[in-house]
């Protein structure tokens, strides 16, 4: 009985094994396809935010070009809200010269318009 008991554990364990197998397996296969998402993914984002340097040579787009890229494009999309902002403040301070001018030119015309 001891040698059937044992015999049983030995075969419990083979499978236990096998299904450590297995999973390894799926798990090296989805990190090798985790892996070539993420190299199409900077190639990508290399592609779209400077084609000159997606793939140059053929060599492979490192993480860190990826990460200096996307800070460049977010420091100059940064610069171009502030710029925005400046010339929205500028814009709004002319149409508030431009409308005191109007009102000016009317009351002028006004007073000339009496005198005649």
């Amino acid at each position: 009985q001891a040698e059937e008991e044992l015999k049983e554990a030995c075969a419990r364990q083979a499978l236990q094994l096998q299904e450590m197998g297995r999973r390894e397996r799926l798990l090296r296969a989805d990190l090798g396809r985790a892996k070539e998402q993420l190299e199409s993914f900077k190639t990508e984002v290399m592609r779209v935010c400077s084609p000159a340097a997606a793939g140059v040579a053929g060599k492979a787009v490192t993480e860190q070009q990826v990460v200096e890229k996307v800070r460049q494009i977010s420091n100059e999309n940064q610069r171009s809200h502030e710029r925005e902002k400046c010339l929205q403040e500028e814009l709004s301070s002319r149409l508030s010269k431009e409308k005191e001018v109007s009102a000016n030119v009317e009351v002028f015309k006004k007073s000339l318009w009496e005198l005649q």
